[in-house]
């Protein structure tokens, strides 16, 4: 249950019933436990993606959406372990903080030549999707959901680098600009886990790739 929260984000009682197959009864059970531990939290309205746009709604009670709480996400594998905080930490005390910036860039760089083919997709959204799949190959648990004004808007919600990136932003900023090379367009960093958000959002706008 939990590990489909992780990967779905804030969802109903319904969808994840059907996502996993049981009965309302049986996924109630289970999200009431996980409330009453502190790892999931109900509310009226999604915490990001479409469903926490604001909008009209119907007569009746609005079914609830539940997601993970940080002692959730940190239960269930959002962060690695603090001794992978702890080695960047050493390395910015003896060789200084160039020294993990040059980090930051290197696994930014060995994202890119890993996934170098989602640059051949002929359309923006086709390799906005294609990034998607690319971090869900490396664990991210990325989810692709339309974005406003023409645009696809990729919500991750889990970093394997989370811990680091929160001492250390500039590995997120090396990851965006990652983003915006592999797209072709410029790519907006909306919300980060690093930062205290529940998920890292990028949004990519369907722009046409500068040609020459």
């Amino acid at each position: 249950m939990a590990r489909t929260l992780l990967t779905l984000g804030p969802s109903t009682a319904v969808v994840l019933a059907e996502e996993l197959g049981l009965t309302g009864t049986a996924i109630r059970k289970t999200l009431d436990a996980l409330i009453e531990q502190g790892f999931v939290e109900a509310t009226e309205r999604a915490p990001y993606g479409p469903a926490a746009l604001a909008g009209p709604r119907g007569r009746g009670r609005p079914a609830r959406v539940f997601s993970l709480t940080p002692a959730g996400k940190s239960k269930f594998g959002t962060h690695e372990d603090s001794l992978a905080v702890a080695a960047v930490k050493f390395m910015a005390s003896v060789s200084g903080s160039q020294t993990v910036n040059a980090f930051a860039e290197q696994l930014a760089t060995d994202f890119k030549a890993r996934h170098a083919n989602i640059s051949q997709h002929e359309t923006v959204e086709e390799r906005a999707l294609a990034l998607a799949d690319a971090l869900n190959s490396e664990g991210f648990a990325a989810v692709v959901t339309p974005g406003l004004g023409g645009s696809t808007q990729i919500c991750q919600n889990h970093c394997p680098m989370g811990d680091v990136a929160i001492a250390f932003p500039h590995v997120c900023e090396a990851e965006t600009e990652a983003f915006s090379e592999l797209t072709g367009v410029h790519v907006t960093r909306l919300a980060t886990i690093a930062g205290g958000s529940p998920v890292c959002t990028t949004l990519v706008p369907h722009t046409r790739r500068d040609t020459a």
